[in-house]
């Protein structure tokens, strides 16, 4: 992060951190792996399919360490911060497995740890290791990561950049109601609880339009207004930004003033201690995002998704760490954006959907001006829901996914009850992302047809022992080399 983003005593604090949680690691090597996402992209089965696996004996063909033996043990332990939630993997895996219901999104941090016995690869490190390493997965909403910026932004590049947003495309007409009060308000005038109230409840109204199903826009700070928690009514949360504001200094006691000060407060109670109690602590990091339902949602959704990724690569300086330098500027020295559910698609467009993948991630890159190395791209799907199979049609074969159909999802017209699987083609990406990404910016440009459908988690035979098999899935075991797999060489 930029040092403009905290203040001497935060580093202080950050310092200390890092210093405990290595004499710490002296003892007990640990590694603290973030996951988050953009809405609705899959955090908590992500954590729930890889735990499970790992608990499990899963299929990890890519996975080094399992794969030739070397992992003895695995177990789940307690975790080392006790004033954070634990990640109910318990609860999750059970809607997963038993009921096939997907469990509930992401709504506030979480943590998890999981260690592994292993063998060392190198004999001359099996003389100086006992060969135990602990993840502690730590599960935070993507809202919260899309705040960091706020950091370096003063109330007046906040509204300036959140209204210019807001007068674009389909926001313009989500963001109508929300303006046209912002914009008849006299913000010289003294401070009113009633008004900043109804500013506020307008303006998250806009967010929450932006992020339903039917847009899928990805770019929402302040991440809390979505997602309030115990800050529900408070005043850090009480506030919004306003259009054409001047550079000159508030009047005092107005309600820009008021604005301005609330703005800060949401910055110091919610963004900083984030950053320096959670963010800066982690090694490694995972971003899920749901690709597909952008390009379904049309080039605006597809742009925004861009505009997303940007600010979050933003917020990382991948590199290698010395032993030193971690203890006062720690490195997430690796990030993998990874593109879920792969399982939607067939086995021929898996490679397409990480090429377009890696094409919007190099151009978010491109956009702030950062290195790739430490940066990498996959297609996965934490848990597969579909199996492939083709049928003939007018005597061609096609490639098809057939899977179970949530209750009340729609195809063709018939209206699924939950239990009836069905064949569907789900479509084909462009081989050359350079071909979606051409006309991106005109808004009637047509991207592929994907037929995005929510499938239930599959079904999973047991026996009186438990689940014969663990849960399938699609290339986690090569997110788990890249994440965490040079830690058990």
């Amino acid at each position: 992060m930029p040092p403009s983003l905290t203040s001497f005593t935060d580093d202080a604090r950050i310092t200390l951190d890092n210093i405990t949680d290595r004499a710490s690691g002296l003892m007990h090597p640990a590694i603290r792996l973030g996951v988050t996402g953009l809405s609705r992209a899959g955090k908590t089965v992500f954590i729930s399919s890889l735990v499970h696996n790992l608990l499990n004996g899963g299929r990890l063909p890519l996975f080094e360490a399992v794969r030739s033996g070397r992992v003895s043990d695995v177990r789940l332990e307690p975790q080392p911060d006790d004033a954070i939630p634990r990640f109910q993997y318990e609860d999750h895996i059970q809607a997963l497995v038993r009921d096939r219901i997907w469990p509930d999104s992401t709504r506030a941090i979480s943590e998890l740890r999981i260690t592994l016995d292993y063998q060392s690869a190198s004999s001359w490190s099996r003389m100086f290791s006992r060969g135990r390493l602990s993840i502690d997965i730590v599960d935070y909403p993507g809202e919260w990561l899309l705040d960091l910026p706020l950091l370096t932004q003063d109330f007046r590049a906040f509204s300036e950049n959140t209204v210019t947003l807001a007068e674009t495309g389909i926001r313009k007409e989500l963001s109508r109601e929300w303006l046209a009060l912002a914009s008849s308000i006299d913000m010289d005038a003294p401070a009113d609880e009633m008004t900043a109230r109804r500013l506020s409840e307008a303006f998250a109204a806009y967010l929450r339009a932006c992020k339903a199903d039917e847009r899928s826009l990805s770019t929402l700070p302040p991440g809390r207004f979505l997602m309030p928690g115990d800050l529900e009514g408070s005043p850090a949360l009480t506030f919004a930004p306003l259009p054409n504001v001047s550079e000159t200094k508030a009047s005092k006691g107005s309600l820009r003033a008021m604005m301005e000060r609330r703005y800060d407060a949401y910055k110091n109670v919610v963004v900083k201690p984030f950053f320096r109690e959670h963010f800066a602590r982690l090694d490694r990091q995972i971003v899920l995002i749901d690709a597909l339902q952008a390009i379904n949602r049309g080039p605006e959704a597809v742009q925004d998704l861009e505009r997303a990724l940007t600010d979050v690569l933003a917020c990382f300086r991948p590199g290698s760490n010395s032993f030193f330098s971690s203890l006062i500027g720690r490195r997430i020295d690796k990030v993998l954006v990874a593109a879920t559910k792969a399982d939607h698609l067939h086995h021929e467009s898996h490679d397409r959907l990480e090429r377009l993948t890696g094409r919007l991630v190099d151009r978010a890159i491109q956009r702030i001006g950062m290195a790739g190395a430490g940066i990498e791209v996959m297609a996965i799907a934490s848990v597969r829901a579909t199996r492939e199979a083709t049928v003939k049609e007018d005597n061609h074969i096609l490639p098809v996914i057939v899977g179970t159909p949530m209750a009340g999802e729609t195809i063709n017209g018939e209206r699924f009850d939950g239990n009836k699987k069905t064949a569907i083609f789900p479509g084909d990406l462009p081989d050359n992302p350079e071909a979606l990404f051409q006309n991106l910016d005109t808004p009637t440009a047509e991207l592929p047809e994907i037929n995005v459908v929510r499938f239930r988690p599959p079904a999973l035979e047991e026996s009186n022992g438990g689940l014969k098999l663990s849960v399938p899935h699609i290339r986690l075991d090569r997110a788990m080399q890249f994440l965490f797999g040079d830690r058990l060489a």
